[in-house]
C-alpha cells in the first residue's frame, strides 16, 4: 500500500503522539486537567513551553534534558516515551500498512500502543492505572470491532456476540481469574484491580486468541525482566545501624505495615462491575463508582517520591501492557507460531 521507507512517517507521528502521551502521564494520575493549562509546562518554574521546547526527540536531546528557561533537570522518561512510541508506530506502520493493507488495523493497534505505553510509564513510576486510560483502551476495541461490522469481516463475532467484547470477557477472565485463585488459595492479593481492566481493554482490541497469546508474553517478560529487577534493586541500608541505634528487628510500626487481602466478597462484586463496565459508567457520574467501588475515581495520587516501593514489589501492569504491544506490531507471525504448536501439540490426537 505505502513504500518501504514511509515506515519512517510512521515513526515522527507516533514520536509527536509520544509528546502528548507526556503531558497524559503526568497530568492524568495527579487529577490535572488535559486542557487546563492548554500549554505544556515545565514542572519546576511553570514556564509555559514552545515548540524549541517540545519538538519530539531533538527537543530533549538538543537541550541536553534541562529546561530551557530555569536549568532544571528534565527527566529521560519524555524523551523515551516519544522514542518508544514513535519505534512503535514506525513498526505498526511498516507490518499494516507496507507488509500489509490494513489502515483500520493500524489505527486501531497503533492507538491501543500508545494508551500502552501511556500505563507502562504511570505504573512504573506510581504503581496506578487510571481508569480514564483503561475505559479508552475498551473504547478503541469496541470502536475497531463496529468497523469490523460494518465491512462484515468473519472475525468481526464470535460465540455469538462481537468479538470485542467476547475478548474483553477473556481479559477479565483470566486476570479476575488469577486474582480469585490467588485469593482463595494463598490468602493474598494476587492481581492488581488496574490489570484487570486493562486486560479487558487488552481483549477487546486484540481479540480472544491474540490476546490471550499477549497473556501469555507478558508472563515471560514478568518472570524473566521481574527478576532482573528485583536482582538489580539495591537493598535500602540499615537506617538503625547507621544512625547506631536498633538492633535490627522490625519496630512495632513496621509490623503494622501489613495489610489484610481484599475479601472475596469485595473480589466478586469488583468483577462483576468490570463485566458490565460499573467502572466507566462511574467516571460519568463519580457518586456511583463511590457507591459500588468504595472510592473516588478522579481522587490524584501522592507524588511518587513520597511513595514507599519494597524491594520485591513489582508491577504486572508494564509487562501486560507489553505483551499486548508486541501482539499488535507481530499478530500475524504470533499466531502461526501459536497454530504451528497446536498441531504439533494434538500430533497424533485421538
Amino acid at each position: 500500500m505505502f513504500p518501504a521507507w514511509t515506515w519512517i512517517v510512521g515513526l515522527f507521528i507516533g514520536a509527536a503522539i509520544g509528546s502528548f502521551l507526556n503531558v497524559v502521564i503526568y497530568r492524568i494520575p495527579r487529577g490535572l486537567s488535559l486542557n487546563n493549562p492548554k500549554n505544556s509546562f515545565c514542572p519546576s518554574c511553570k514556564h509555559q513551553l514552545t515548540i524549541l521546547d517540545l519538538f519530539p526527540l531533538f527537543s530533549w536531546l538538543f537541550l541536553r534534558g534541562r529546561c530551557r528557561h530555569c536549568k532544571a533537570k528534565v527527566s529521560s522518561r519524555y524523551f523515551f516515551v516519544e522514542l518508544m512510541t514513535g519505534a512503535i508506530w514506525g513498526a505498526i506502520w511498516y507490518e499494516y500498512l507496507v507488509v500489509g493493507s490494513d489502515p483500520a488495523k493500524a489505527l486501531a493497534f497503533a492507538a491501543a500502543a500508545a494508551t500502552l505505553v501511556a500505563i507502562i510509564f504511570i505504573d512504573w513510576e506510581l504503581y496506578i492505572i487510571p481508569d480514564q486510560i483503561n475505559a479508552f483502551l475498551l473504547l478503541v476495541g469496541l470502536l475497531y470491532n463496529g468497523w469490523l461490522i460494518i465491512k462484515k469481516a468473519p472475525e468481526a463475532f464470535m460465540w455469538g456476540m462481537p468479538s470485542s467484547i467476547a475478548g474483553a470477557l477473556v481479559g477479565i477472565g483470566v486476570l479476575w481469574g488469577i486474582a480469585f485463585l490467588g485469593r482463595v488459595i494463598f490468602r493474598k492479593d494476587a492481581m492488581g484491580h488496574g490489570d484487570i481492566k486493562m486486560a479487558r481493554g487488552i481483549g477487546a482490541v486484540l481479540l480472544p486468541a491474540t490476546a490471550v497469546a499477549s497473556f501469555a508474553i507478558a508472563v515471560f517478560l514478568g518472570a524473566v525482566l521481574g527478576v532482573a529487577q528485583i536482582l538489580l534493586r539495591r537493598e535500602p541500608a540499615d537506617a538503625g545501624s547507621a544512625a547506631g541505634e536498633g538492633d535490627g528487628q522490625a519496630t512495632p510500626e513496621e509490623e503494622e505495615e501489613d495489610y489484610p487481602p481484599e475479601s472475596i466478597g469485595s473480589l466478586l462484586k469488583s468483577g462483576f462491575g468490570y463485566v458490565f463496565c460499573f467502572d466507566i459508567i462511574g467516571l460519568f457520574k463519580p457518586s456511583f463508582y463511590k457507591t459500588w467501588y468504595g472510592e473516588d475515581p478522579y481522587e490524584p495520587i501522592s507524588e511518587a517520591a513520597d511513595f514507599e516501593v519494597e524491594r520485591t514489589m513489582i508491577p504486572f501492569g508494564p509487562y501486560l501492557a507489553l505483551g499486548a504491544i508486541v501482539a499488535t506490531v507481530f499478530q500475524s507471525r504470533l499466531m502461526e507460531w501459536v497454530q504451528t504448536y497446536l498441531r504439533w501439540a494434538t500430533r497424533g490426537a485421538i
